[in-house]
């Protein structure tokens, strides 16, 4: 399970607008859904939410539904690090937080970790994709992690 982050939580009302504002209904599970991602510090699996919000009486299913439904509304991007399983972090609105980030994921326990833009220089030399000049790309390292280590 991913580490939380110490920052105050948003309210309601936040996770409420957020969601009409991106032309959804809010809903009991949306915002729960939400509120995980919004905490987390690292990428979540669908597995590692049902196992967060399970207690909240909210099943497998629902929140399979709604990871899509935000997903699909821009509000939480969805990515494969390699190992076939989704893992879905919140798009942040502040500018100190790229949307478009490397991670890093341990070959050995698996776990994974965002890492800043800084991490990974990419570069605009001639012949490069235009994906590449405009940083739309996926970059995912492996490695051992300093635990593993």
């Amino acid at each position: 399970m991913a580490a939380r982050k110490t920052s105050p939580q948003p309210k309601l009302v936040d996770y409420q607008e957020r969601l009409r504002s991106a032309g959804l209904r809010s809903t009991s599970p949306r915002v729960a859904v939400l509120r995980e991602l919004e905490s987390a510090t690292s990428p979540l699996s669908h597995a590692d939410l049902v196992e967060a919000l399970g207690d909240e009486g909210y099943d497998r299913v629902t929140i399979y539904r709604n990871l899509t439904d935000l997903t699909e509304a821009g509000l939480v991007m969805r990515a494969d690090l390699g190992d076939h399983v989704w893992r879905f972090e919140l798009k942040r609105e502040e500018k100190s937080h790229q949307n478009s980030h490397p991670h890093f994921t341990c070959t050995d326990c698996g776990s994974v970790a965002c890492l800043p833009s800084e991490a990974v220089r990419l570069t605009s030399a001639r012949g490069a994709p235009k994906s590449v000049v405009a940083r739309s790309v996926d970059i995912q390292l492996r490695g051992l992690c300093d635990r593993c280590g």
